[in-house]
């Protein structure tokens, strides 16, 4: 049995618990219920009223922004990182962020090391020394109780005998790869939890299905079922908003009590769902950057931090390769316009960048230029006298037939131009080849980049007057383009090797008013 400890003008008083704090609607209790539960019932009620008043959170002079904070792996890569974002959550606390949830990925590189382990079980090895070491390391550091290291090594045993039996049986199904995977999370949200709860940050670890985050069965890429949201609320309910929730991100529980994972990135997912169905004030993402950048550090060491972008604008920036959000984690915030602030952790003290239904109040024609590399073009030519809908219901059923996904897209009556992503299964693009061309000439070429502009497409032609200036002077050749149905975007397909050079000369342009081409229109 755990207990939760309160403190109460010096002294303790110890409360057994069970993972959760007694439901409030408790005090309304059914008609079988003997005087002596209700007296109960009610005595609860009256404490966690007066532990409310000594925690100052029935003062109503001190607004509170009620929030759900969410770390990835590189933020919580060692003992020193886990040390930082403690003590991070604290100092947010103290400036009047109120975090309901603090959403964690596992400890660095956990997940790929599971993976690998997974790998080395089906060829008869088992080995999670680098695992144990790195969580056991950590906890010798900050001098854990018993308690706290009993729980994290017996998720560690747990797995190391869930390989063992896979070195047995020879086989690692997607949902026995779920369950692997899923000690990363599981073990970093103890840790993190008994290093908040140390330096006087109550806190309580739950995996994520025992605070609703149920999903389908689909192993590997599970969607959160409509019910998660109900059940986010109800479990909530029973954990005190004095106490932080860490919740494991990227995992869940299908119907049957099974564990799946939301796919790469699926914490910021976990993040976003928990912060939406709860109604909080805003979710806050922290990364290893200053918010959402104009351009990939990388290319443009000098990139700019954004201070807002729209949810339809980060939703396209992540899907053309920016590393913002996943993509699909937008939806939540989205669907209950629940603002996202990313932040960066290494630098608590940079402002952000802000996702919202409205875009930024600044007046600029670009925000932000993204790109994909190693993208294959496809020029497919009609050669038959089909009319525009015969041709290209043709095309696509092919490509439906193939599961092949395509980023951008341009046609005519009778061709048609598209690009797919290096994550295509390369057999099947050779056999979707093979497939039209009885109908149709076709033309690849490979290692093409696409470079996109999320922009004002209501200002597209002051834009593209920019960009095919400079691109002019520059000698850069466009083999494709694309306005996207969203309305936010304008992507160029180019050669990769102009690529870098590309984006280089329209940042400056666009962020740094050192453009090489005159701008304003002749």
């Amino acid at each position: 049995m755990k207990f939760l400890s309160f403190a109460i003008f010096g002294s303790v008083a110890s409360v057994p618990t069970f993972g959760f704090q007694p439901a409030l609607r408790a005090v309304v209790p059914p008609r079988t219920q003997s005087p002596t539960q209700l007296f109960l019932a009610d005595q609860i009620k009256d404490y966690k009223k007066g532990l409310s008043k000594i925690n100052g959170l029935g003062n109503s002079e001190v607004p509170k922004t009620s929030c759900v904070f969410k770390f990835g792996g590189s933020s919580l890569a060692n003992d020193e990182r886990i040390d930082h974002v403690a003590h991070l959550i604290k100092d947010q606390i103290e400036e009047g962020f109120q975090p309901r949830a603090v959403v964690c990925s596992a400890m660095g590189k956990t997940t790929n090391n599971l993976l690998s382990a997974g790998e080395f079980a089906l060829e008869g090895r088992v080995c999670v020394d680098a695992i144990r070491t790195l969580h056991s390391n950590t906890m010798d550091v900050f001098n854990f109780s018993k308690n706290t290291k009993d729980d994290v090594n017996s998720l560690l045993d747990e797995c190391e005998q869930m390989l063992t039996g896979v070195k047995m049986i020879q086989e690692l199904s997607p949902k026995s790869l779920d369950q692997l995977v899923s000690y990363g999370e599981r073990c970093s949200v103890r840790i993190m939890a008994a290093r908040l709860n140390q330096i006087g940050v109550p806190a309580q670890a739950f995996d994520a299905w025992d605070v609703g985050v149920l999903t389908d069965s689909q192993f590997g890429d599970a969607k959160l079922l409509p019910e998660h949201e109900g059940a986010v609320q109800k479990a909530f309910e029973r954990i005190d908003k004095g106490v932080v929730a860490v919740v494991t991100g990227f995992i869940g529980h299908d119907p049957n009590g099974k564990i799946t994972t939301l796919g790469r990135g699926g914490s910021d997912l976990t993040a976003t769902a928990l912060g939406a169905s709860l109604g909080l004030d805003e979710i806050q993402v922290w990364k290893d950057v200053d918010g959402i950048l104009s351009t990939d550090p990388r290319v443009v060491p000098h990139a700019v931090a954004l201070d807002q972008v729209s949810f339809e604008e980060a939703a396209e920036l992540a899907y053309f390769g920016a590393q913002v959000l996943h993509p699909i984690a937008m939806q939540p915030a989205m669907k209950y316009n629940v603002p996202v602030r990313v932040k960066n952790s290494y630098n608590p003290a940079a402002i952000g960048t802000f996702i919202k239904q409205e875009k930024s109040a600044t007046d600029r024609l670009v925000t932000a230029i993204t790109y994909k590399k190693g993208i294959t073009v496809l020029d497919i030519h009609s050669t038959q006298m089909l009319g525009a809908y015969g041709f290209l219901a043709r095309v696509f059923s092919e490509f439906e037939k193939h599961k092949l996904s395509v980023d951008v897209l341009a046609s005519s009556e009778v061709s048609v131009s598209l690009t797919l992503d290096k994550k295509q299964n390369n057999n099947e693009i050779k056999n979707l080849i093979d497939d039209l061309t009885d109908c149709a000439d076709i033309t690849r070429k490979d290692n093409m980049s696409i470079l996109t502009l999320i922009a004002d497409v209501n200002r597209s032609s002051e834009v593209l007057a920019t960009v095919f200036r400079v691109f002019a002077t520059e000698n850069i050749g466009v083999e494709m383009l694309s306005q996207g149905a969203s309305k936010v975007n304008i992507s160029f397909i180019l050669k990769s090797d102009q690529l870098e050079g590309a984006i280089l000369h329209l940042h400056s342009c666009f962020f740094e008013n050192q453009c090489a081409v005159d701008m304003e229109p002749a």
